[in-house]
């Protein structure tokens, strides 16, 4: 699927962080990693606290809220690659864009990529 559709957009917009974050958790903790580790790659990111992490999830935010809280980290744009059928790179709509971008970290983290990796350090 090459972009997304204005009702996949609208959708994720108004997804609440607070539903996806148990996934989250439980996916990197399936498959070995910590807790710490997804805060470690959401800050990355978003350049959110824990205590703002945690408070997005009391607030039950949004994920438009979320990252129009996020002061999102400049290298963010080099994260590529396909996730839930979308390329990243063709994603138009900035909000889906960043919202894939996490998506993509808490993949890598699962799948056993070395943090370093993960935080695009190189």
């Amino acid at each position: 699927m090459a972009t997304t559709t204005p009702e996949h957009d609208r959708r994720i917009a108004e997804m609440k962080f607070s539903s996806v974050y148990p996934h989250y958790v439980t996916k990197v903790e399936k498959k070995g990693r910590t807790k710490d580790e997804l805060h470690e790659v959401i800050r990355w990111l978003t350049g959110f606290t824990d205590d703002e992490i945690a408070g997005h999830i009391e607030r039950e935010s949004t994920f438009e809220q979320l990252f129009a809280d996020a002061r999102l980290h400049p290298n963010a744009e080099r994260i590529t690659g396909v996730i839930c059928g979308y390329r990243i790179e063709d994603i138009e709509t900035p909000l889906t864009k960043q919202t894939r971008w996490l998506d993509k970290l808490v993949d890598e983290l699962a799948r056993g990529r070395k943090m370093e990796k993960i935080l695009r350090a190189e």
